[in-house]
C-alpha cells in the first residue's frame, strides 16, 4: 500500500490549521502529516503543539520565518512516504482529492500529478490573480513545450523518488514554479486532475500578492535561458 507524506506549510493560521488536519485525517489514505510552521506570532505554534500531542503529527518549528517554499524543502526532507503531497493550512482547497489525485500514480500512468483549479471550470478569483496566473501558465508552456493549466496550483503530488538529487533555490511562492520546472527538465510524466477552488481573501489571511507573479514569470525565464 502507498503511504503519502502530507507536507503542511504554515504560518499566522491559527483560525484554520486545526481544521485542516482534522481534514487531512479523514481521507482514507495511510499517510503521514508533517507540519512546518514558520515561526508563527498568532498562536498557531500553540494550536500545533496540542495537535501534534495526538501522535499523528511531525510538527517542526522554524526558529525564523524561512518562506513558503523553504517550509515544503524542510518537509521534503522529512517525508518516509513513497508519494509527497502539498497541503495549504488555509481552507481554499479540500484534502478529499487525495485519492483522485494520486489515483494516476498509483497505476503507472504518471510520476506526477497537479490538482487544476483551471480544468473544470473559471474559478473564483480576483481579475488580477486569474489573468496572472494564466499570463505564468501561458510562459511555462511557451518556453518549455507543456500543456499544463495550474502549474501555480497547491496540490502538487508526486513520487518521492523522482526529486531525489534536485537541488532548490527558491524559498518563497515561486518554489511550486521552480519545482515544476525541474521536473518538467528531468523528463517526468506529469498530469493534471481538477479540483474544487475555494478562494479566501486578503481580509481572511491570504499571503499571495501580485509580485509573486512577477517572480514567478522570472523564474521561468531564469531557468530556461539561465540554468
Amino acid at each position: 500500500m502507498i503511504k503519502l507524506s502530507v507536507i503542511i506549510p504554515v504560518y499566522n493560521e491559527v483560525a484554520t490549521l486545526a481544521t485542516v488536519l482534522d481534514a487531512v485525517r479523514r481521507v482514507p489514505i495511510e499517510k503521514e502529516i508533517i507540519v512546518v510552521d514558520g515561526n508563527s506570532t498568532d498562536g498557531t505554534r500553540e494550536v500545533l503543539e496540542k495537535e501534534a500531542q495526538k501522535g499523528d503529527i511531525v510538527p517542526v518549528f522554524q526558529s525564523q520565518r524561512n518562506g513558503r517554499g523553504g517550509a515544503l524543502q524542510e518537509g521534503i526532507k522529512l517525508a518516509r512516504g513513497e508519494v509527497i503531497v502539498f497541503q495549504d493550512a488555509d481552507l481554499e482547497l479540500d484534502p478529499a482529492c487525495f485519492p483522485e489525485l494520486l489515483a494516476p500514480i498509483a497505476a503507472g500512468e504518471s510520476d506526477v500529478v497537479f490538482g487544476s483549479r483551471f480544468l473544470a471550470h473559471k474559478p473564483s478569483m480576483t481579475f488580477l490573480q486569474y489573468w496572472g496566473n494564466r499570463l505564468v501558465n501561458a510562459v511555462l508552456n511557451l518556453l518549455y513545450g507543456t500543456h499544463i493549466t495550474d502549474v501555480e496550483t497547491c496540490y502538487q503530488m508526486f513520487r518521492r523518488d523522482v526529486v531525489e538529487g534536485i537541488a532548490f533555490d527558491r524559498k518563497d511562492m515561486s518554489f511550486t514554479v521552480e519545482l515544476a520546472v525541474k521536473m518538467i527538465r528531468r523528463g517526468l510524466r506529469i498530469k493534471e486532475v481538477p479540483v474544487t477552488y475555494v478562494p479566501r481573501s486578503k481580509a481572511e489571511g491570504k499571503k499571495l500578492y501580485w509580485a509573486d507573479g512577477l517572480i514567478s514569470l522570472w523564474v521561468l525565464f531564469r531557468y530556461r535561458f539561465f540554468s
